[in-house]
């Protein structure tokens, strides 16, 4: 069907990277196995992109994206050219379906067809299809229940592209909503007896969106998007400073500014942060039969910025930590502590598409 969520790797396509092309950087992790359930990173890197290569998820540039992997590549070190990346979570329809239980897979495939008719709001033939049997159904044991998703071919294309340019090999194309999640289940199990009947927000906030997923017990149980991100704090250093985009945006990623700049600028976008964190909790609140949240998880660019964490939590009243899906693994010695934990909240997608190397084939 040509659209991987499943476990669609061949054994023989191992190892894997995870990629993860993001609206302001490129990133690649490699993970290997450290005994039952270990993980140990291998290696890791970051590359900025150039400004709007990549907008609203779409990749605008391809020449200048094409660049930034090859130099991640490059500077990665390693032999392994096949690839899991993700699509935003924009470009993908997710639909759940229930279906009889013990259906052949061609007749589960027509059944899935059949039913992605119905919510797809293009044909069939410009899409790219997959599905994913969950389990039973919950109320009904003679049915399953069935993840679908759906993309239009062009964005998987522009991906899979975008990698055989820089001389890879797309073996997954997964959702960044689906990947966050697989690291995601790496930080609950670092929370009170393994995060159990407990809700927890993962607050992810790249470069312009911010991401609300709410969780308990391993479910879904609300999502939400909002407008706000990191470039919001870029162009106000731009404007305040003199600065193009880039000079601001690479003078705040080295920590390279004026005296007044953490209390004119930084300490006011922080509490900006807070505030629109509590915001989403309070939609949170009001959409659901949920009253509290136990613990906020923050990820993405933004929580790299130090003492983001406490801000929030003295706003939301709310545990607040910071995302690091790596602080059980071992690290390899072409990895520095200290830098993969200063990274590691953004690179909650890119180790989620790397775990895919795990999946049973």
């Amino acid at each position: 069907m040509g659209f991987d969520i499943s476990a669609l790797l061949n054994p023989k396509a191992r190892p894997l990277l995870g990629l993860d092309i993001s609206s302001s950087a490129v990133k690649l992790v490699e993970l290997s196995s450290n005994g039952k359930d270990g993980y140990r990173v291998e290696r890791y890197t970051i590359e900025v992109l150039p400004k709007d290569a990549v907008s609203d998820g779409n990749i605008a540039n391809l020449d200048a994206v094409v660049d930034s992997v090859r130099r991640a590549w490059r500077r990665l070190g390693t032999s392994t050219k096949n690839v899991a990346m993700a699509l935003p979570g924009s470009a993908v329809i997710t639909k759940k379906i229930i279906v009889a239980a013990g259906l052949r897979e061609e007749e589960l495939e027509v059944q899935v067809e059949t039913e992605a008719n119905q919510y797809i709001p293009f044909s069939i033939d410009e899409v790219n299809l997959d599905y994913q049997v969950l389990g039973p159904a919950p109320s009904l044991p003679e049915e399953v229940e069935v993840l679908i998703a759906a993309s239009k071919k062009e964005r998987v294309e522009d991906r899979v592209a975008v990698a055989d340019a820089a001389g890879l090999k797309a073996a997954v194309i997964d959702v960044e909503s689906f990947a966050t999640l697989a690291a995601f289940e790496l930080i609950e199990r670092q929370l009170p007896e393994g995060g159990k009947n407990q809700v927890v927000a993962l607050v992810d906030a790249g470069a312009n969106v911010m991401n609300l997923t709410v969780m308990r017990n391993g479910q879904q149980v609300y999502a939400r998007e909002q407008a706000f991100g990191g470039g919001q704090l870029t162009q106000d250093i731009a404007r305040h400073y003199g600065m193009s985009l880039e000079e601001a945006e690479a003078a705040k990623r080295a920590a390279n500014l004026p005296e007044g700049y953490e209390a004119e600028l930084l300490n006011p976008f922080m509490e900006n942060l807070a505030l629109e964190v509590s915001r989403a909790l309070q939609f949170f609140f009001t959409s659901t039969q949920f009253n509290q949240i136990d613990h906020i998880v923050l990820a993405g660019g933004c929580a790299l910025i130090p003492g983001i964490d406490e801000v929030v939590a003295t706003r939301t009243q709310v545990n607040t930590l910071i995302a690091n899906p790596f602080a059980n693994m071992v690290l390899s010695d072409r990895v520095r502590a200290r830098n993969l934990l200063a990274d590691a909240s953004s690179l909650m997608v890119a180790c989620g598409l790397a775990l895919r190397r795990f999946d049973p084939a």
